[in-house]
């Protein structure tokens, strides 16, 4: 089982309010926060840890195709869940991935999902659990 997922970003304030509002919609709670970071948590889900990149190493740009993360995917409840958070994300300007597809970017109609990007241009992912 995933414990934590800890994520360097490089604008802590931007990323707070990024990520705090988003994972408020699916009920994610603040649980922490410092100087240099903030921790956001559901249940005993894993929990994600945001910290701010050290100025020493800040010039390290992130980019999801290359080595390291490519995205994280959260499993909501189902596909009006995935719409509701397609128009959170539309009203707070949250950019969108794979639009033109949505909600079937992966192909088919069994895989209903939501692709956007975090300030930080990391890859975030909704989909639906399988409806029977």
């Amino acid at each position: 089982m995933l414990h934590h997922v800890e994520i360097y970003v490089s604008n802590l304030e931007r990323s707070h309010a990024f990520w705090a509002s988003l994972l408020a919609q699916i009920g994610y709670e603040e649980t922490g926060r410092w100087n240099d970071g903030f921790t956001l948590a559901r249940g005993n889900d894993a929990y994600l840890t945001f910290v701010q990149v050290a100025e020493k190493h800040a010039d390290r740009h992130y980019h999801r195709s290359g080595v390291g993360l490519n995205h994280l995917a959260f499993r909501v409840e189902d596909r009006a869940t995935v719409d509701r958070l397609r128009q959170f994300c539309r009203e707070n300007g949250a950019t969108s991935l794979y639009d033109e597809r949505y909600p079937f970017a992966n192909g088919g109609t069994d895989y209903y999902a939501l692709f956007i990007e975090d300030p930080d241009r990391i890859k975030v992912e909704f989909v639906a659990a399988f409806e029977d």
